[in-house]
C-alpha cells in the first residue's frame, strides 16, 4: 500500500508528439521509436492551511483579546467564527490595529508625561507642614496617614492624589520624614514631610 505522503504512479507514453515537447526535436525521438518511457509523478504532502486572524475575546490555550494568532482554517470556520471570538485579519483591519496601538502608545506616554511633571511639582515645593497635637517629648497623638498626606497636598497645591499611591513610614513623633508617591508604574515622586506639635 501507498504511504499516505506520497504516491507513486508509472505512466507510459508512445506519442512522439507528446514527448517532443519533453525531450526535443523529432531526429532525437527516433532514437526510441516505441519504447515505453516511465515516468514518476510524486504528489506532496497536502498543504496545511491556516488563516490568520484576531480575537475578539479572550480564548483558552490560545490567545487574549486583540492578539493575532494563526489558526487551521476548520477550527476558524467551525468554532470561532459562529462563536463570534475572532475575525479574519484584513489590510484594513490592520490599518487600524496600527492606530489604536499607536493611538494607546501615546496616551501611555502623555500619562507618564504628567507624572513626571506632578513628581516635579512635588519634589520643588519643599517641605508639607502637618500639625498634630503634641505628647511627652517629641512624641504626637495619633499618626500621620496617608489621607492626612493627600488633604494637605489638596489644601496646598490643588492637585487630587489617590491615597492608594501612597507610601507612608510610621510616624508617631515630630521631625521630618521622607513619603513616596507612585505616580506612574515608572515615575515615583518623593515629598517631604515636617511634623511638628501644636
Amino acid at each position: 500500500m501507498a504511504s499516505p505522503f506520497t504516491v507513486a504512479t508509472t505512466l507510459s507514453c508512445t506519442s512522439s508528439s507528446w514527448l517532443h515537447g519533453f525531450v526535443g526535436p523529432t531526429n532525437e525521438i527516433s532514437k526510441f521509436p516505441d519504447k515505453r518511457i516511465p515516468m514518476l509523478v510524486v504528489a506532496q504532502k497536502k498543504a496545511k492551511k491556516t488563516r490568520k486572524i484576531i480575537l475578539k475575546e479572550d480564548v483558552t490555550d490560545l490567545g487574549k483579546k486583540g492578539q493575532l494568532v494563526d489558526v487551521k482554517a476548520g477550527f476558524y470556520r467551525n468554532f470561532l467564527l459562529p462563536t463570534g471570538k475572532a475575525q479574519i485579519v484584513t489590510p484594513g483591519l490592520l490599518k487600524e490595529m496600527r492606530m489604536e496601538e499607536e493611538r494607546i502608545e501615546a496616551e501611555k506616554k502623555r500619562v507618564k508625561e504628567e507624572a513626571q511633571q506632578l513628581a516635579l511639582i512635588f519634589e520643588t515645593v519643599g517641605a508639607f507642614k502637618v500639625k498634630r497635637k503634641g505628647g511627652k517629648g517629641r512624641l504626637i497623638f495619633g499618626t500621620v496617614t496617608a489621607q492626612d498626606l493627600v488633604d494637605i497636598i489638596k489644601a496646598q497645591i490643588q492637585r487630587d492624589v489617590d491615597k492608594r499611591i501612597v507610601s507612608l513610614p510610621d510616624i508617631r513623633e515630630t521631625g521630618e520624614y521622607i513619603a513616596e508617591l507612585k505616580l506612574h508604574p515608572e515615575v515615583t515622586a518623593q515629598v517631604r514631610l515636617n511634623v511638628y506639635a501644636n
